[in-house]
């Protein structure tokens, strides 16, 4: 279920993928996302661009722990940290 307000989200834990959204549609793009051992959400920086985030490259392939707020499928990280 996604929540219909922000929900505030500590330690959330994965690995961090650079994949397409919205597969086939106009809205067709490059995403960073984290997979989860929940599923998947889209990772964005808390105050970063929405598309071509260059700061959240070089989590892409890492395992990651964040904190922020959930807004439906997306997570607005304002932590992210590097875990091994």
């Amino acid at each position: 279920m996604t929540p219909a307000k922000p929900m505030r989200v500590t330690k959330q834990r994965g690995r961090v993928v650079r994949e397409v959204a919205a597969h086939g549609s106009k809205s067709e793009r490059a995403a960073v996302f984290l997979e989860t051992n929940r599923g998947r959400l889209v990772l964005r920086r808390k105050g970063g661009p929405a598309f071509g985030d260059a700061d959240l490259e070089r989590y892409v392939g890492r395992q990651v722990e964040c904190d922020g707020f959930l807004v439906g499928d997306t997570l607005l990280a304002e932590r992210i940290e590097a875990v091994e």
